[in-house]
């Protein structure tokens, strides 16, 4: 199923292209070096003094971890997310190593996450990244330091046919992407 991105200017491919299913190929297993290379994407990242915040706990299908973490899941995304080859948690640290609040944390770790997201476009992976998680379950399942916070939750695998899922699960796979008019996001200097 292709859902590129209808802009007013050409965007990459791999942007346009890219889009997040909630159908995933429950037989697909990632490749360590496919793993690796969507880490890689996110340590790479431009971060402000190349802090690199977000930490990623890899939990594949079936793994012990997956198996405590994917019932924290909220109960919409519980429902498709366990079929994608992995969960990847992204965490930061709320407080930097001299104690002083980390401020930009989450701004750095979401430009970790793109990158990530990106490169798994471009392996021929799809995404789909989640807020709706039981925080503290997650953070015992995975035993994370007090400091450390969850920002978000990343489905990733190969895409299945929307067959595959039912009711209002099957509408959102197959309506077409949308986003809020280029006009509406530009606060000064419009072209």
């Amino acid at each position: 199923m292709s859902k590129t991105a209808i802009t007013a200017a050409p965007i990459a491919s791999v942007l346009a292209e890219r889009w997040s299913p909630r159908s995933f190929d429950e037989t697909y297993e990632l490749s360590s070096r496919e793993i690796i290379s969507v880490i890689e994407a996110a340590r790479w990242a431009t971060t402000s003094n190349n802090s690199t915040p977000a930490r990623f706990s890899i939990l594949p299908r079936g793994s012990e971890l997956h198996k405590a973490v994917a019932p924290a899941l909220a109960s919409w995304n519980a429902v498709w997310a366990p079929t994608a080859s992995a969960l990847i948690v992204v965490s930061v640290s709320k407080v930097h190593a001299d104690g002083s609040p980390a401020t930009w944390a989450h701004y750095d770790a979401g430009l970790q996450v793109g990158n990530l997201v990106v490169q798994a476009s471009e392996l021929g992976l799809h995404t789909h990244q989640m807020a709706g998680l039981d925080q503290a379950a997650a953070v015992a399942a995975l035993d994370l330091h007090e400091d450390m916070e969850i920002i978000t939750v990343i489905a990733i695998g190969k895409l299945a046919p929307a067959d595959k899922l039912e009711g209002p699960l099957h509408e959102r796979e197959i309506a077409p992407r949308t986003r809020i008019d280029l006009n509406d996001i530009i606060l000064h200097g419009k072209p």
